[in-house]
């Protein structure tokens, strides 16, 4: 089969053809390259296996890119990489692979094209288009990967208890394709997933967060994690998030099942936002209500300060999966903290004094997380979310009134500690930090505006008051 896609008509793979053929050397475009200009989605990484020495042809292939070309290579694992303005080429020479059972690095040697393609993790990663001259464009797929593009199935190419066991990261691999691809498992790859989870004991938690984030950033996220959780891997990559499973009746009432809300949080906001981070918040917007759980005999099931407990589980969550340990991780603890005060806003009176804190607290992070906010209407009754979403409109309006007006997004007391040593003739102290608080929130309690020459006749009455002047 002759691909004919205009997209194979890359200059670039045709001059790894030519140079390919000075050399005597059988070469393919492979892998997600491949997939892709199939599936017609973009892909910039351009992998090519030489039947030979991949090395020897990422040489010729720099010296013909000259001025400007960086060549990288790596004897030990007999590949190399070619970079030049934003083309970059990745070279390996045909290889087999064996593997130890309590390692998922393999013992590589030279193989065969057939042992190349029988080595990767999917038949629609399996296969390539030749590059040399006399057969470019042509098709190598062994393991019918177009099929299987056209049926929208993860499948591997040989036997998945054998593939997965050898590299048990490729169990997230799968799940992380199905997502990204909206594909289903192949019901004997599933079943594989589900006997060999216990080897993901040997994977990393940095390339398992990898994968995660890969699925976290995928049109339906909820998709991946429900496959997560069917095919037992969930509790060992985040089993925080399995409690949160189930649904606990006393009674005759019973609580929503806060995993498959979370979920649908998450795919609600991802409708509305690519942002990693903010989706990550999305997943854990709810995970201390486990620990908050408890029954009420008049209110029923609470779930009280459920935002705060889950906020001080961020970073430990965030530090066992290896997910930064920078303001991303405070980000998300902030927006975990924060995503139950809007909903509080539209049960009560919406106050100005109230949103002016909550616009202080959220600062540059107000949109975010008004789009968190939104995102966790998920009730089944439309009037209700219709009203929900009518009256985060009018906190909205009512943020941007406050904020054209006091200027209160990320703001610091008018009148600095510093001045209010030097005025009241003090020494650094608590009482220091005390009235500048007091200022603050007289600003955010309306009593004062956000100015300067307010603020200092306010301190000045507070230090009269408390005879310090």
């Amino acid at each position: 089969m002759i691909i004919t896609d205009p997209k194979i008509e890359n200059p670039a793979l045709h001059m790894v053809g030519e140079e390919a053929d000075k050399l005597g050397l059988e070469c393919y475009v492979v892998g997600g390259w491949v997939r892709d200009l199939l599936l017609h989605r973009p892909s910039k990484d351009i992998d090519v296996v030489v039947v030979g020495s991949g090395i020897s042809l990422a040489e010729a292939v720099a010296k013909r890119l000259g001025r400007g070309a960086h060549l990288a290579v790596f004897k030990t694992y007999g590949t190399a990489q070619v970079k030049k303005n934003d083309l970059e080429l990745e070279f390996v020479g045909a290889r087999k692979e064996s593997y130890q059972h309590n390692s998922r690095n393999p013992i590589v040697e030279n193989g065969t094209l057939q042992e190349d393609q029988e080595r990767r993790d999917f038949t629609i990663n399996a296969m390539g288009i030749c590059l040399n001259k006399n057969r470019y464009g042509e098709l190598l797929d062994s393991f019918d990967g177009i099929g299987d593009l056209e049926r929208c199935i993860i499948r591997t190419p040989l036997d998945p208890d054998i593939t997965f066991s050898d590299d048990p990261l490729r169990m997230l691999r799968a799940i992380r394709f199905a997502t990204q691809l909206g594909f289903n498992l192949y019901p004997e790859t599933f079943d594989a997933i589900a006997r060999n989870a216990y080897r993901m004991e040997i994977i990393t938690r940095e390339r398992i967060a990898d994968e995660l984030n890969k699925i976290m950033l995928s049109r339906r996220p909820s998709e991946g994690w429900l496959l997560l959780d069917k095919t037992g891997l969930l509790p060992l990559v985040f089993p925080e998030l399995v409690a949160l499973k189930g649904i606990e009746v006393k009674e005759g009432r019973g609580h929503k099942d806060v995993f498959l809300h979370t979920l649908k949080v998450l795919d609600n906001l991802a409708e509305n936002s690519d942002d990693l981070w903010l989706r990550w918040a999305a997943l854990l917007h709810d995970i201390g209500k486990p620990k908050s759980k408890a029954w009420d005999e008049q209110a029923g099931w609470t779930f009280r300060n459920h935002n705060y407990i889950g906020a001080k589980m961020v970073p430990k969550i965030f530090a066992k999966m290896k997910l930064p340990q920078n303001e991303k991780m405070e980000y998300v603890k902030k927006m975990v903290d924060l995503h139950m005060r809007p909903i509080n806003l539209i049960e009560d009176t919406v106050t100005d004094s109230a949103v002016r804190r909550l616009l202080f607290e959220a600062g540059d992070d107000i949109d975010d997380l008004m789009l968190l906010c939104d995102a966790d209407i998920t009730s089944r009754n439309e009037e209700k979310k219709a009203r929900f979403h009518r009256n985060y409109q009018l906190v909205r309006q009512k943020m941007v009134e406050l904020e054209e007006r006091d200027r209160i997004r990320n703001f610091q007391p008018p009148v600095k500690g510093d001045e209010i040593m030097e005025l009241l003739h003090l020494e650094p102290c608590a009482v220091v930090g005390e009235l500048k608080a007091a200022i603050k929130d007289a600003i955010l309690d309306g009593i004062i505006p956000n100015e300067y020459e307010p603020a200092k006749q306010y301190l000045l009455q507070l230090a009269h008051e408390k005879g310090l002047c």
